[in-house]
């Protein structure tokens, strides 16, 4: 099957579809020296002042034809062995993760880093979260290390540690500090994996938890033996669909605006709150929308419409299923040869489970080609660049977590492994 990337080119060359950035048939370092993430579904998202810029690629590898790449790569990694591991995320394109050791979502590949503690380096061809989150949970002489340090995250980014810590500040205010008659704390942080290490740090300090899309269930019940509410950041979406497939009624789950006082709440919905949920989400989910769903019904009426967590609440209602990318993964090779599947996630991952599945018939919920602005900062150009680096003894774009922020994020994801299903 043609990769997102044949095909953004194609499109470019006149061929038949649609893309969501004209931008994206060029090169990634295009954009190096640009401010934003990059063309993709998160383009028009605004990007913090202080966020990563990735210096200039070396032209020898701008310059490399693909197959050029493909051989420099291949060689670097026979040369390095065992010494360095190369994580891909399910979201990469296919011209990156054909060279991944492991493929997984982000905590699946922070787990498998954990589990390669002789690795002396962890190439971690996904997004900055996801490298801290590699480098908390790998050894200390360990190097992780982002192939292009412009690939952040933009619904990591809805959620500082500066608005984190006002909004903490103004809730203690609202609601108190101190444990209540049942001894139950009056709000409990749970931030998403999607999220920076000093978020996960602000969650080791103050009694929360890490969770992922996979294990969100747990942990909010998790959160609620400990605690009258919950704050779940970064991601709305996450935290609605799955506190509402709990029993939480919607008027419970007020919406956080971080630039307005109280989050633009009054103290009595604060108390009235089960789930305090922070405005942000992801770009790509956000894309996905109920009239999508009844399309796909319409032109295949026995289809099965699988849509992930961070998807709107009513996408999520209108699907038959939702899940993590593990999930849909595991269900798609599940099902029986013949089913039809409408899938609503990031197209690179649904383009190839569509080309590893030919029993099935698999399409992509959005009929436009968007892929996640941040995963398409990555391309082999970066690869052959930190691993050949690598073969020379330099280790270069290295992620590192201090220790202030890396002790409490590691509680926070400790108490996570803890209480996963």
């Amino acid at each position: 099957m043609t990769s997102i990337d044949e095909k953004l080119k194609l499109m470019a060359a006149g061929g038949a579809g649609e893309n969501c950035d004209s931008g994206l048939e060029k090169d990634t370092w295009a954009f190096d020296s640009m401010p934003g993430y990059g063309p993709g579904a998160s383009a028009a998202d605004p990007i913090p002042a202080a966020a990563p810029r990735q210096g200039a690629l070396p032209s020898e590898y701008k310059q490399a034809t693909a197959a050029e790449l493909d051989s420099r790569i291949r060689a670097a990694k026979r040369t390095l062995g065992d010494r360095a591991v190369v994580l891909g995320h399910f979201y990469q394109r296919d011209e990156v993760v054909q060279y991944a050791d492991f493929v997984g979502d982000s905590f699946q590949l922070a787990r498998a880093a954990r589990a390669k503690p002789d690795a002396e380096a962890i190439v971690f061809c996904g997004v900055h979260f996801m490298a801290e989150t590699a480098d908390l949970l790998s050894g200390d002489e360990q190097s992780v290390i982002l192939p292009n340090l412009a690939a952040g995250c933009s619904m990591a980014d809805m959620a500082n540690i500066d608005q984190v810590e006002q909004c903490w500040q103004e809730l203690d205010d609202a609601l108190g500090a101190g444990p209540d008659a049942d001894g139950l704390a009056p709000v409990i942080p749970v931030t998403y994996m999607n999220s920076s290490a000093a978020l996960k740090g602000f969650c080791g300090r103050h009694g929360g938890i890490v969770c992922t899309s996979s294990n969100a269930r747990t942990v909010l019940d998790w959160a609620f033996e400990r605690g009258r509410r919950v704050l779940f950041f970064p991601d709305q979406h996450l935290g609605r669909n799955t506190a509402k497939a709990m029993g939480v009624p919607e008027e419970r789950m007020p919406l956080w605006m971080p630039n307005k006082p109280l989050g633009g709440m009054t103290p009595e919905q604060l108390r009235d709150a089960q789930v305090i949920l922070w405005n942000g989400f992801c770009s790509v989910h956000k894309r996905f929308t109920v009239r999508q769903i009844e399309k796909a019904r319409e032109t295949f009426p026995n289809v099965r419409v699988i849509v992930h967590p961070e998807c709107p609440m009513p996408v999520v209602d209108a699907a038959d299923e939702s899940g993590s990318t593990d999930y849909i993964t595991k269900a798609i090779a599940a099902a029986p040869a013949g089913t039809t599947f409408a899938i609503g996630t990031e197209i690179n991952l649904v383009n190839r489970l569509a080309s590893e599945n030919p029993q099935h018939t698999i399409f992509c919920l959005d009929p436009v080609v968007c892929p996640c602005s941040t995963m398409y900062r990555i391309h082999p150009g970066y690869l052959a660049w930190v691993l050949e680096s690598l073969v020379r003894g330099r280790v270069i774009n290295q992620i590192s977590v201090g220790d202030d922020v890396a002790i409490p994020a590691t509680r926070a994801l400790e108490r996570m492994l803890a209480t996963t299903p």
